[in-house]
């Protein structure tokens, strides 16, 4: 019986890890791609044993080769933190750009549909509240963070430009903020922070007042939608998250409940452009998908504590 093959970009990554679980659960073979500047081989080591997986170290900036038949590409190759788009700029514009363009020219080559990881992160600072899928954005090109915006939203207009110039198969996932086990300590958002922090017993650091609000979806929730997208017929993007809104500063309480820590809030300026709120409107996943998360915040956050404290 043949066993439909998935190559995921960036599949070392925190959501890249998690997606080759999922594949080979489903009965994929997976190439799981990765050159590992922000990817974790100890995230994919389970699966070595598994002979329906198989990783290679490899930058996507470069033309990309994978043998035989291929039925699925997911391309999540991408710093996807603020400190790692801030330090690594020119990586995070050549990976949206660039590895899009040849992960897409894999795709046409094959024949293979191919689904993008894109971000909420293409609204920018919205104006529109919550945010829908025909929202354009408002979002600065040329600020510290528009190297991961425009990323992103050039590489949705390639991934439209594959599809309706080459009848590219595609489908393009909008991924709002996510969290869970293997999320990296140091990447500076704002639930590996806290919780490292609150670990350790140190203060807890928010950004602003904290009045900013976000809208935290759990990794297993997550992974479902994508993986429901990959299987529809939907070509449109489609936003995948919690639509539950929590501010910075009551999300930060909610991790010193949880974790029982001493620390306080201690509050910083907050970094140029970021977004004041981020909610998804989960309309279009509901209705085409059948897909709205089911794993409660507080059972999210009791999972990925346990991780946490493994790791820190």
């Amino acid at each position: 019986m043949h066993k439909p093959k998935v190559l995921i970009t960036g599949g070392a990554g925190f959501l890249g890890s998690h997606l080759c679980d999922k594949y080979i659960k489903n009965g994929y073979q997976v190439v799981c791609m990765d050159n590992l500047i922000t990817g974790n081989l100890d995230n994919v080591k389970h699966l070595f044993e598994n002979e329906d997986f198989t990783f290679i170290n490899y930058d996507v900036t470069n033309f990309v080769y994978v043998p035989g038949k291929l039925d699925l590409i997911l391309h999540f190759a991408s710093p996807a933190s603020p400190i790692d788009y801030l330090n690594m700029p020119i990586q995070t514009l050549k990976v949206g750009s660039l590895g899009t363009h040849k992960t897409l020219g894999l795709a046409k080559e094959k024949n293979a549909r191919y689904l993008l990881a894109s971000t909420s992160e293409v609204y920018g600072d919205p104006l529109i509240h919550p945010q829908k899928e025909d929202y354009w954005g408002n979002v600065n090109p040329i600020g510290y963070r528009g190297v991961y915006d425009e990323a992103k939203r050039f590489a949705e207009a390639m991934v439209m430009a594959y599809h309706r110039f080459h009848n590219v198969d595609t489908r393009i996932v909008r991924i709002f903020n996510t969290y869970g086990p293997r999320m990296r300590t140091n990447d500076g958002r704002a639930l590996p922070a806290f919780m490292s922090q609150a670990i350790r017993g140190e203060d807890i650091t928010v950004f602003g007042d904290g009045s900013q609000t976000r809208s935290f979806c759990f990794v297993e929730d997550l992974v479902e939608g994508i993986f429901r997208l990959s299987q529809s017929d939907e070509v449109n993007p489609v936003n995948i998250g919690n639509p539950e809104e929590i501010s910075i500063k009551e999300f930060a309480e909610e991790v010193i409940s949880l974790t029982g820590t001493k620390g306080k809030i201690v509050y910083k300026d907050l970094p140029k452009d970021d977004p004041q709120v981020r909610q998804p409107d989960i309309t279009r996943a509901r209705s085409i998908l059948n897909w709205e998360p089911k794993v409660s915040r507080r059972e999210g956050l009791k999972r990925t504590l346990e991780y946490f404290k493994q790791v820190v």
